[in-house]
């Protein structure tokens, strides 16, 4: 069995991985991983989602983490280096990479994530002109129901640049995984690149995403976390508005479902799933 200390790592991958390995020093690296992650995940949601439920959990949870890595600091210089590597290079998987070569995959759960570099190129070639479909409509949704750690919709978010697509205002990224820790993974990563949207934890089989993409029905058994950007003003009007026109096609206050489309795998013309009034 290799072991992660014989491993090399250069730049900032290189000191993110020397700060996670002393922080091993009475607990396994599994561990120390899945603590550092939840750490930086509450920190970001815990800054917009004032769900009272939710942040509440969030903080406890904060807290026993913090406490199992024994303080802020070291915790604070990883969250640094991710932001400073993101934003010097935003194409790249950062996370999820390393996850991988430290072997912390869970392979009973067909956690081998596929290379950026595949994604990158899958991307390209499904993606197809999101210009065009944007016009239409105003926004479109993404949906990636195995995120990982987000490879793919990192890889999407490059492609909407080179396609000059403000995706901040135009892109929903909806994604779902059955594994938390790396839920959060794609969650952190997806926050820092400023994509509005959200990560459900939940089995994409047997409890699916369902309801609007602007609004999803939350289940049980589903952990919903929504980026920072979910809350930004111009799609804060788009659920209002699409609210609004539920309501005042019923001429009633019910609350019904808007049907809206997932479009699964950068596919926008033939893997288009449909999610219309679909209630539990």
């Amino acid at each position: 069995m290799k072991r992660h200390a014989k491993r090399s790592f250069q730049g900032s991958k290189g000191e993110f991985v020397k700060i996670i390995r002393e922080l091993c020093y009475s607990r396994q690296p599994w561990e120390v991983w899945s603590d550092v992650i939840t750490v930086m995940a509450c920190s970001i949601a815990n800054a917009v989602d004032k769900s009272p439920k939710r942040h509440e959990n969030r903080e406890k949870e904060y807290a026993e983490c913090i406490k199992r890595l024994g303080g802020v600091e070291k915790p604070a210089q990883l969250f640094a280096i991710l932001v400073e590597e993101l934003e010097a290079k935003p194409d790249q998987d950062f996370l999820g990479e390393l996850y991988m070569t430290l072997e912390l995959g869970n392979h009973w759960k067909g956690q081998f994530f596929t290379p950026y570099n595949i994604c990158q190129l899958m991307s390209e070639m499904t993606m197809g002109d999101c210009q065009k479909a944007i016009e239409k409509d105003g926004w479109i949704s993404i949906c990636d129901p195995c995120i990982g750690g987000g490879a793919m919709m990192i890889a999407a978010v490059h492609t909407l640049r080179h396609q000059n697509v403000y995706y901040h205002n135009h892109v929903l990224f909806v994604g779902q995984d059955i594994d938390r820790v790396v839920g959060m993974m794609a969650y952190i990563q997806l926050s820092l690149l400023g994509c509005p949207g959200y990560i459900v934890i939940a089995n994409t089989m047997t409890n699916p995403i369902v309801g609007s993409p602007l609004m999803p029905i939350e289940k049980e058994g589903q952990e919903f976390w929504y980026t920072p950007l979910y809350f930004s003003e111009v799609w804060h009007f788009r659920r209002a508005f699409s609210l609004l026109k539920n309501i005042s096609g019923t001429g009633t206050t019910q609350k019904t479902v808007e049907k809206e489309r997932y479009f699964m795998f950068f596919d926008f013309k033939e893997q288009e799933v449909e999610y219309g009034n679909q209630r539990n």
